[in-house]
């Protein structure tokens, strides 16, 4: 599989806070630049998202996928490319840590994307990197502004 990109940042909030926002899917519109639209279409036992389809508008790569979630205890997500209309893969992880005895939460959010087109792996990675740093900025900003709960 291709190389992954990967960034960290820390949030002012628990895990638990922080997670109630990243599986609030119907809600990424609302503070993630790139996802258009996003629909639940299949739920776990727990009420937890399986399958998500989402349209993501990040200026070179747009597309309308649909994306499987494992859910890996309470600090950390998964998922990976179901069908794609532009892309070969997309997987990425959320993995959670507590910081600061707790009330502040470490996110690393890693993630591989290959796309159908031919596309310089310089080019690639950076999307990556602008995917990933623009979803974790917008993901501290709704967390610690109490948009999420």
């Amino acid at each position: 599989m291709a190389e992954h990109t990967s960034s960290s940042i820390t949030i002012d909030a628990p895990p638990a806070e922080v997670m109630g926002v990243i599986a609030d899917f119907g809600r990424y519109p609302e503070w993630t630049g790139e996802v258009k639209e996003a629909e639940v279409l299949a739920s776990d036992a727990q009420g937890r998202a399986e399958q998500v389809r989402l349209v993501l508008d990040a200026g070179a790569i747009k597309d309308d996928h649909t994306l499987a979630y494992t859910w890996h205890g309470a600090h950390e997500v998964s998922w990976t490319l179901v069908k794609s209309q532009m892309l070969r893969a997309l997987d990425g992880t959320y993995r959670l840590a507590p910081a600061g005895g707790g009330d502040r939460t470490e996110v690393t959010y890693q993630l591989t994307v290959d796309v159908k087109i031919p596309m310089l792996g310089m080019i690639k990675r950076k999307a990556e990197k602008v995917i990933i740093d623009r979803a974790l900025a917008g993901l501290k900003k709704r967390v610690e502004s109490g948009a999420g709960a």
